[in-house]
C-alpha cells in the first residue's frame, strides 16, 4: 500500500462513521498530513452541517502547516454553494498546496469541477486513488440520484433445506436467527432509512421494525396494505415511529401515520420507490415474506442481499427467495450461521473529464 493509498483508505474508514446521518448527502472522509503525520481529520457527519473538509481543517491545531501539508479526502471538494460554502474555495483560502481525491463527483453538471477550481489556483491534485473503494462508499448516494430510486437491500433468514418459515394462518413465527444475527439485522435496519414489510407479515409476525438491540435511529415502517385490512391493535400502529401504509384506499393520514394511495393495477414497486425517492428517502430495507422478497429480485430492484442460512432443519414450509443465478455470493459465519451476501454491479459512475 502506498502512502496515497493508506491516507485515502483512512478517509475511507472516517466517512463511514456519518452512514447514519449523513443522507440524503454522500458519506466523505478528510485527512490533513504534515510531513507524513496526520494533523487534522474529519468527516461529514449530517447533512445540513461541514462537509468533511471543513472538519478536517477546523482539527487542525497549528494552521501555519496547513501550507505545508496535504488533504486526502474520499470524495472530490464541492465547487457550489449549497447549504454549506465549496470547500474548494476553503482549501485554497488556507493555502493547502496538495491535494489527493479518491474519486471524483458521479454528476457530469458537477464533475471535475472541484479539481479544475482547485487546479486554476495552483493546487496540485492527484485523483483516483482507491477509487473503486471510494465509489463503494457512496453506492447509496450514487444510485438514489442516477437510478431516481433507494438503495435497495433484502434480507431473510433461512433454514438448512431452504424455508424461511413454517406454512400457517397464525401462531409464533419460526426463530431462526440466534441473538448475535438478531443484532445484526438491528444494525442493519440502523444504516437504512426505511424499512418494508408485506399484509402477511405485518398480520402474522407482528413485528415492531424498530432498533432495539442497537444504537441508532428506527427507519420509517412502511407496510403494504391494499385493503385495510390490518388490524390496528398491531406493533406497527403504535404511533411511536413515523410509518406509511401502501394503500388503494383514500384515508386521511394521523400523527406517525401516513397513508399513500397506490394503483394497484400497476406494478406497485415502482410507485413505492417514487413515493420514497420524492421525501428523500435514500435507502430502503426489506424484511418482507418470500413474495415480496421475491417480487423486488425478479424486476431486478435490488442492490444487496443477506441470507442468513441457519442449521434448522424444517422439513417444509415457505420456500426461501431465489439469488438470481450468476451473481457472485460471499459467506461469513456469525455465531453458527452463515451469511450470504451478495452485491449487484453498480452502474458505471460518469468519468470525469479531468485528468486524473
Amino acid at each position: 500500500m502506498t502512502q496515497d493509498e493508506k491516507y485515502i483508505s483512512r478517509c475511507i474508514q472516517l466517512a463511514k462513521n456519518g452512514l447514519c446521518n449523513t443522507p440524503p448527502n454522500p458519506m466523505v472522509g478528510a485527512v490533513i498530513v504534515y510531513q507524513d503525520r496526520i494533523i487534522g481529520e474529519g468527516y461529514h457527519i449530517r447533512c445540513g452541517e461541514g462537509h468533511a473538509e471543513v472538519n478536517a481543517i477546523a482539527s487542525v491545531k497549528d494552521e501555519s502547516l496547513l501550507r505545508q501539508s496535504t488533504l486526502y479526502v474520499s470524495l472530490e471538494p464541492c465547487s457550489h454553494y449549497g447549504k454549506t460554502p465549496p470547500c474548494a474555495d476553503l482549501i485554497i483560502r488556507k493555502g493547502i498546496p496538495r491535494v489527493v481525491v479518491g474519486c471524483t463527483d458521479p454528476f457530469p453538471l458537477v464533475s471535475g469541477r472541484g479539481i479544475q477550481k482547485l487546479r486554476d489556483a495552483g493546487v496540485e491534485v492527484k485523483v483516483g486513488v482507491l477509487e473503486q473503494e471510494c465509489k463503494d462508499l457512496i453506492r447509496r448516494f450514487v444510485t438514489f440520484n442516477l437510478k431516481q430510486r433507494p438503495y435497495i437491500t433484502l434480507k431473510w433468514a433461512q433454514s438448512a433445506d431452504g424455508f424461511i418459515d413454517v406454512l400457517r394462518q397464525e401462531g409464533t413465527p419460526v426463530k431462526l436467527s440466534s441473538p448475535l444475527t438478531s443484532m445484526y439485522v438491528h444494525k442493519l435496519r440502523a444504516e437504512h432509512q426505511a424499512i418494508l414489510v408485506g399484509r402477511k407479515t405485518a398480520l402474522l409476525d407482528n413485528p415492531s421494525l424498530t432498533v432495539r438491540e442497537w444504537y441508532g435511529k428506527n427507519p420509517l415502517r412502511l407496510v403494504i396494505d391494499r385493503d385495510l385490512s390490518l388490524p390496528a391493535s398491531l406493533r406497527l400502529f403504535d404511533g411511536s415511529t413515523p410509518t406509511w401504509v401502501f394503500t388503494s384506499k383514500e384515508k386521511a393520514s394521523r400523527p406517525n401515520l401516513t397513508y399513500v394511495r397506490l394503483d394497484f393495477g400497476q406494478d406497485i414497486l415502482p410507485q413505492i420507490a417514487q413515493a420514497l425517492c420524492e421525501n428523500k428517502v435514500q435507502s430502503l430495507l426489506v424484511e418482507g415474506g418470500s413474495t415480496l422478497l421475491q417480487s423486488f429480485i425478479d424486476r431486478g430492484m435490488w442492490d444487496e442481499i443477506y441470507a442468513e442460512h441457519t442449521s434448522a432443519v424444517l422439513g417444509k414450509g415457505v420456500p426461501a427467495p431465489a439469488i438470481p443465478s450468476g451473481i457472485p455470493v460471499g459467506y461469513s459465519i456469525r455465531d453458527n450461521s452463515v451469511i450470504g451476501h451478495c452485491k449487484k454491479t453498480q452502474s458505471k459512475m460518469p468519468d470525469s473529464p479531468i485528468k486524473k
